[in-house]
């Protein structure tokens, strides 16, 4: 069956007479947190006291209403679970017109689950890790503000909602990683998030266009559904644009630099951005348009290529970074580079790839969160130098961040191990040459994955005390860890409830043609690429542990070799940024002012100057008395004259 023909299959059913169903009633997942976002805003100070609470319930109200419409989704025939659910005439130009319209299929409350869910937690949270802050309201309004456009990038059911979304998420996360704006260090990195950030919309805005001169629609069924009929290159360039798009909100090569910097937020806005909402856009846009791919070979194998570098410089970069949150950043890219490479291989990959980002929303958000706790409990310290030894002080961080940490790394039947070995078998099933250089890929980010967990996982909770002298280490407060313990839960068990007896693949085929294999447990567990996984999980485990508990950790961090200094400076991504295109920018800004200046506003104030200088010097002809103009029009006549006499 072609890949359109599938689309087709499952052609979303309008829903136009619908009324007492909670699929027909889905704007209202968008609308609960954007209504607290706008009290929030617009209460100003006098929600101080109250507001977070609302901003808690808000969402948290959205999310029972995923799980409501996701048994109704359940409750339906496997073709006929995508509703298309029409909300009002966004606008029209000409020809072209966008409906607020909205998409609920397996994938998309997929993602309104995992948002609303997690989004939530992480909410509650913030209730305890903001509780001193003054501008508190205004925290949990962006929060707010950050889940409703996330809701609206993943339920719109056209690219031009979707693009709206999109550009909401970017506002959102500019406005929390600047939280705390009497931080220089914040300001700057909202800066460029928000404008390395532009460079992939701006992608996408161009694919956007693309489609709808090529299509006459940007509407996911009549763009997806017809793309056998779009010529190669068309649809080329439309999926490199739309994979700028994702590496851009995704964080992955060569639109990464703003990761590792939007650190400098709130801990709670890292956790949602990293495992929630934003770095996960960019794996929805590529599997959602899933045929524009798999009709244009060329941008599918850029996928897969710009996944599996990105999932190895994260890698090695995490393994260097000595601040515990941008040890874990470095981690949210290599753990989106699998997706990314699982999304690029096809149906082979799809349901791996959002197996994995389901996964990887609990047990990332869990992971910062616990980062969160052991920053609370250490005056906001975030040298894992300075740690050390934790794990008696905070039995409950310890606890969480632990199970988090397992799953992450791939130990046999916790979370992350279902959903990454689904990555590594799809990879190594790809065709040619090019499955094995993958699939060799995904096992060393394996090996890394376990070290630079490791890594994190022995110097902040185990070996000796390396406080500072004011440190007084304590348990958070149970605002704090309720919240991580729900999240060490999901880490714990989701990967089996997603991945045993292929429930997701099947939940997901329909919607995006997702090849479902026969699940063998047994042989999951004993097939040579699980058994090389297995083996170098415990070779990173065995060399952080030598490294790090068995030798002692200096408080200072010894200078390392090129690798280990490439790697603290991210692998000189800003600096190649700043050699590419900062500095070429700034001197072709230098040289058109110079041509403005010169020949522009020479030009304009050339006229104007020889104007002005002609008209003072005939000014001087006008002296006012009428004998000097009887006389001057006496020569002009003579002169007159003798012309004519001449002539004649």
């Amino acid at each position: 069956m072609a890949v359109s023909d599938l689309f087709l299959a499952a052609e979303p059913v309008v829903t136009t007479d619908a009324s007492g169903t909670i699929m027909s009633n889905a704007w209202l997942l968008i609308a609960l947190p954007l209504l607290g976002a706008a009290i929030l805003l617009l209460g100003g100070r006098r929600t101080n006291g109250w507001g977070h609470w609302l901003a808690v319930a808000l969402p948290l109200a959205a999310f029972v209403w995923a799980v409501l419409a996701l048994v109704e989704i359940l409750g339906m025939a496997p073709y006929e679970r995508s509703v298309s659910v029409p909300v009002y005439t966004w606008f029209e130009a000409g020809r072209f017109s966008a409906d607020a319209t909205l998409l609920v299929d397996p994938l998309s409350i997929s993602f309104a689950l995992l948002v609303t869910g997690v989004g939530s937690l992480i909410h509650i949270y913030s209730v305890g890790y903001m509780a001193h802050d003054d501008n508190r309201r205004l925290f949990f309004a962006y929060l707010n503000l950050f889940v409703a456009a996330m809701l609206v990038l993943v339920l719109a059911d056209n690219y031009a909602l979707l693009f709206l979304g999109w550009e909401g998420v970017g506002l959102a996360s500019y406005l929390l990683i600047g939280f705390w704006q009497h931080k220089p260090a914040a300001a700057v990195a909202a800066k460029k998030a928000f404008l390395v950030n532009r460079v992939g919309d701006l992608g996408l805005l161009i694919a956007v266009m693309l489609m709808f001169s090529t299509f006459g629609t940007v509407a996911f069924g009549d763009v997806l559904g017809t793309v056998d009929g779009a010529g190669q290159g068309v649809l080329t360039a439309t999926g490199l644009l739309l994979l700028l798009a994702a590496c851009g909100k995704s964080a992955q090569l060569p639109l990464q630099s703003w990761l590792l910097d939007a650190m400098e937020g709130p801990t709670p806005v890292s956790a949602l951005i990293h495992a929630a909402t934003m770095v996960t856009a960019g794996v929805y846009l590529i599997v959602r348009s899933g045929p524009i791919f798999e009709a244009a070979p060329t941008a599918q194998l850029a996928v897969t290529i710009v996944g599996a570098a990105t999932l190895l410089a994260g890698a090695v970069i995490g393994s260097a970074k000595d601040d515990i949150k941008k040890a874990l950043a470095g981690s949210t890219m290599s753990q989106i580079g699998y997706m990314t490479l699982a999304a690029g291989l096809g149906p082979i990959g799809y349901a791996a790839a959002i197996a994995h980002l389901m996964t990887h929303g609990f047990f990332k958000a869990g992971l910062f969160l616990g980062a969160g706790s052991v920053m609370h409990g250490m005056n906001d310290e975030v040298d894992m130098r300075r740690y050390g030894g934790l794990r008696t002080a905070m039995p409950v961080t310890f606890a969480t961040f632990g199970l988090g940490y397992l799953a992450i790394i791939g130990v046999p039947l916790l979370s992350g191990w279902w959903t990454k070995e689904g990555i590594i078998q799809a990879a190594f099933s790809f065709p040619g040459v090019a499955g094995q250089l993958l699939g060799t890929a995904t096992l060393l980010g394996a090996g890394l994955t376990a070290f630079y967990m490791s890594r994190i996982m022995f110097m902040t909770f185990l070996g000796e005390k390396r406080w500072a002298d004011d440190a007084h280490p304590h348990e958070s407060p149970t605002t704090m860890t309720g919240p991580m313990i729900v999240l060490a839960a999901g880490s714990v068990g989701l990967g089996a409830l997603l991945v045993f007896g292929n429930t997701f693949a099947e939940f997901l085929a329909p919607t995006v043609g997702a090849e479902v294999h026969h699940f063998d447990f047994a042989h999951m567990l004993v097939n040579p690429y699980s058994l090389i996984a297995l083996a170098v999980l415990v070779a990173g485990v065995a060399v952080a542990w030598w490294r790090y508990v068995k030798a002692p950790v200096p408080v200072a961090a010894p200078r390392g070799n090129v690798v280990v200094v490439a790697a603290r400076n991210e692998l000189y991504g800003n600096a190649i940024n700043e050699g590419l295109f900062m500095r070429p920018g700034r001197m072709l800004a230098a040289g058109m002012d110079i041509f403005d200046r010169a020949v522009v506003d020479g030009l304009v104030n050339g006229v104007g100057t020889s104007v002005r200088d002609t008209s003072r010097e005939l000014r001087t002809t006008q002296t006012g008395f009428a004998r000097t103009y009887a006389l001057t029009m006496l020569f002009g006549a003579a002169i007159v004259v003798a012309t004519l006499a001449v002539r004649i």
